[in-house]
């Protein structure tokens, strides 16, 4: 993507979240929205951003399971500063994240092809986690939406999702006839994906990628609990992944507004007050960005600072948006 091109994503994204939070706050009682911030129980805030940083080390170990089944062997205690400086840039920069990411991958030695794939099937795994997490809770999930043509939309999903589980771990098996019809860069992504799913520690793999979603899960019902919100485990179980899902679609910047929208309308549809739910939200994107500052100091301290580069970072941003279309 060219430069003015990236640029004018990025506005997008950023008038998508302002415009978002703008519509949310203005149909909020803003006296009541910070009482509630304010209030918050500070020992549920605390072991909010504590699930959260937690959650670093999930993330990490998914990563590293992921970047063994491509045989790019990187020791752990580089993976997670790696990993935690990326969230620090995930907070400041639109992709950035991801391309420093790839950028320090590569200062220990990896090739273009094994960071970019390695992050590719981050989050295609991470994708399919979450489907896996919403389809367990759909059986509660039915009694608690009365619009048929959102939970059709879900269902689609969800439908779309367990298609490509299947087909990528049956790719070995489909007729050479099949495969020989496929678009290369089709087939070149279905076996990056593969092959993790298809390493030995593969259950290790799909469970940890299934509970860091959970952490995610686990903090926003600490914060509810903390703003004394009526919102019960089963609750948050069934319906804080659809938030998660909503927020990570790339239209926003950090998921900031995406994700406040759809926590007021998810837990709206079990009775909690608007401006609860966007406090929920709000909280919770406040404690991401205290991780984020973490991974900041690290950064300050990490031996690949010294030969960052803005202009290859950016490269590598671009490359990643490319394998992932």
């Amino acid at each position: 993507m060219k430069p003015p091109a990236k640029a004018l994503v990025t506005l997008a994204k950023f008038a998508v979240s302002i415009g978002i939070l703008v519509l949310l706050l203005r149909s909020q009682d803003l006296s009541s929205l910070k009482a509630d911030l304010l209030a918050v129980k500070l020992d549920m805030l605390v072991l909010a951003v504590l699930l959260l940083f937690a959650q670093t080390f999930m993330l990490c170990h998914r990563w590293i399971l992921i970047l063994r089944a491509i045989h790019v062997p990187l020791d752990w205690l580089a993976g997670w500063r790696i990993l935690i400086v990326s969230t620090f840039f995930n907070q400041v920069l639109p992709a950035g994240g991801d391309a420093v990411r790839i950028w320090m991958l590569r200062r220990h030695g990896a090739q273009w092809s094994q960071t970019i794939g390695s992050i590719v099937a981050d989050r295609f795994l991470a994708l399919l986690a979450l489907g896996a997490v919403i389809l367990a809770g759909m059986p509660f999930l039915l009694s608690r939406i009365g619009d048929k043509s959102l939970l059709f939309a879900i269902v689609i999903v969800l439908a779309f999702a367990c298609f490509g589980l299947v087909a990528l771990v049956t790719l070995d098996r489909w007729p050479s006839r099949t495969i020989a019809i496929l678009p290369a860069r089709i087939m070149q992504f279905a076996m990056l994906v593969r092959a993790p799913l298809a390493a030995e520690g593969r259950g290790t793999l799909i469970a940890t990628a299934i509970v860091i979603h959970l952490i995610t899960v686990a903090a926003s019902y600490v914060l509810a609990i903390g703003l004394d919100a009526p919102l019960s485990a089963l609750d948050a179980f069934v319906l804080v992944p659809l938030v998660i899902l909503s927020s990570a679609v790339p239209i926003s910047i950090g998921g900031w507004g995406v994700r406040e929208g759809a926590m007021v309308a998810a837990l709206g549809l079990v009775g909690i007050a608007s401006d609860k739910a966007l406090a929920i939200s709000v909280l919770l994107g406040l404690g991401g960005l205290v991780v984020g500052l973490f991974g900041g100091l690290v950064w300050l301290v990490a031996p690949e600072r010294t030969s960052f580069s803005v202009d290859r970072a950016r490269a590598a941003s671009e490359r990643t948006d490319a394998a992932s279309v």
